[in-house]
Order: structure tokens, then C-alpha cells, then sequence
């Protein structure tokens, strides 16, 4: 069974457990709108009340991408308040964990991951990616600090590789299989495969007895909370004040070239 609305799919397969989250933007790179962040939201905590969903795969329709961030037409109608201490970001509550969701979450990516796809992919209990899948965050690039990017990517990667990432920008692009060396993703498909061995991975998982699992998922990140949480809650000002004006950001996503390398 499909539901889709504002930009998101979900399959539910009751048989096996497993339903499937949908980014269903393809002709926008599953870029994120305001509504599919609402959306979002509101599917993650659904989920809770669902005892015959057990599993979840979150993906990206189309190949060309998993997620490309928050759509720049929709970044730029979002208010903000004038305090250097505070900002308005609507991906804030876009994955599972920060919906107080419990059930596990296997990512299947292909194609490009970057920017404010890590809000969602840093809330993923592990990653499985197609060989050609790219990882980058071009925050920097445009005179934006990246800030809960960052934090969630310092759970997943080594502390030298995350910052490489985000201070290179747009000029370089982690590959799957580097990702799979730094321990960002589990395990590499071939092109177009990450959804089968997603699906195949969560099946699995969703056989068991979910208050093991659930439980099992909680003391995981109950190890990494607390220095998560104090991370994040750093992050707005250091965005607020570090930002540039949204039309110096424009100008330079005008005039910058789109040449990059992958690693």
C-alpha cells in the first residue's frame, strides 16, 4: 500500500514489517519542501502507533538522488528572528529520532547525499549505498555554517574526515566505498541495489521481537546522546551568526563553478 502526499511515499508491507519512506522529488533531486518536512514529521510519528510496522527503509526516488537538502525556493521563505541566538530551521524534526521514533531505520541511498540530507541520514541506525552514490555538504561554499550537518555526521565518521567534508564544500564528494571505509556506510550495492538490500536488511530485523529490538536501538543511542544533544543545541547561533545574507548566498550559488573531485 502507497499513501503519498507532499512529496512523500510510504509502502507498507505487513507481511514482512517493513514499510518504505519515500523522498518523491525526483525532478528536484528530492530536494525538501516546507510541506515535506511537515510530512515527514508527521509519518515518523505515525510509525509509533503501527505495532504491525516493525522495520523502516527511507530512500530517494529517481537514482539520480537520495536528498539534496532543503529546496533553495523554500529556504527562502522561512522567517527568522533577529536574536544572533536563535534560528527557525524546518528540518529540525524531519527524522525519525527527533519524532521519538524507536523503530529502526535502514537508509538506502543512491545517487547524491548532501547538505540537509544528514538531518536524516544521521537519525538512520546504518546506511546501505549504490556504488555510485556521492556524499558532500556545500554549506560552506555558499557562506553557510554547517553546523547540525556536522554534528550528525561527527556520529558516523572519524572527527578529521567530517571536517574535511564540510570545509571542502562542493569541491569534493566522499564515494560509497570510501564512505564504507570511514564507517559512514554499511555496505555497498551495485547501482541501483541499495533498496533490495535495504529491504532485505530490514526483514530481517523486523522478524525478531521488537521490544528487543526497540530496546536494542535506545541503549545505541543512549551511548552517544548526551554529547549529540550538547552539540546541537550549540548549533543555531553558530549558524545565526556565521551565515552570510541570503543574497550574498545567492550570488555566490550563482558564480560558483560546479567542477568537484571524488574520493
Amino acid at each position: 500500500m502507497s499513501t503519498p502526499g507532499a512529496g512523500i511515499s510510504v509502502e507498507r508491507d505487513k507481511e514482512t514489517g517493513v514499510a518504505v519512506v519515500t523522498l518523491d522529488r525526483p525532478e528536484r533531486l528530492n530536494a525538501l519542501t516546507l510541506a515535506m518536512a511537515r510530512e515527514l514529521a508527521s509519518v515518523w510519528r505515525g510509525f509509533r502507533y503501527e505495532d504491525e510496522i516493525r522495520a523502516i527503509v527511507l530512500t530517494g526516488a529517481g537514482g539520480r538522488a537520495f536528498c539534496t537538502g532543503i529546496d533553495r525556493d523554500d529556504a527562502g521563505r522561512v522567517p527568522q528572528p533577529s536574536s544572533p541566538y536563535a534560528i527557525d530551521d524546518p528540518l529540525l524534526t524531519i527524522g525519525p529520532k527527533a519524532n521519538d521514533l524507536w523503530k529502526p531505520v535502514v537508509a538506502a541511498v543512491e545517487g547524491m547525499a548532501c547538505g540537509g540530507a544528514f538531518y536524516l541520514l544521521g537519525e538512520a541506525e546504518f546506511l546501505i549505498a549504490g556504488e555510485t552514490a556521492a556524499f558532500f555538504d556545500p554549506h560552506t561554499t555558499y557562506g553557510m555554517v554547517s553546523a547540525f550537518e556536522t554534528v550528525h555526521m561527527a556520529q558516523r565518521m572519524p572527527f578529521g574526515e567530517v571536517a574535511r567534508m564540510a570545509l571542502m564544500g562542493s569541491a569534493e564528494r566522499v564515494s560509497a566505498r570510501r564512505g564504507y571505509e570511514l564507517g559512514l556506510v554499511s555496505e555497498v550495492t551495485e547501482p541501483g541495489g541499495a533498496l533490495a538490500a535495504a529491504r532485505e536488511a530490514a526483514a530481517v530485523i523486523a522478524s525478531y521481537p521488537t521490544e528487543a529490538v526497540q530496546g536494542t536501538v535506545r541503549a545505541l543511542w543512549s551511548a552517544k546522546e548526551a554529547d549529540r544533544s550538547q552539540a546541537l543545541a550549540q548549533a543555531p547561533h553558530l549558524v545565526s551568526l556565521g551565515n552570510l545574507p541570503a543574497e550574498r548566498q545567492a550570488e555566490l550559488f550563482r558564480r560558483r563553478g560546479t567542477g568537484y573531485r571524488t574520493r
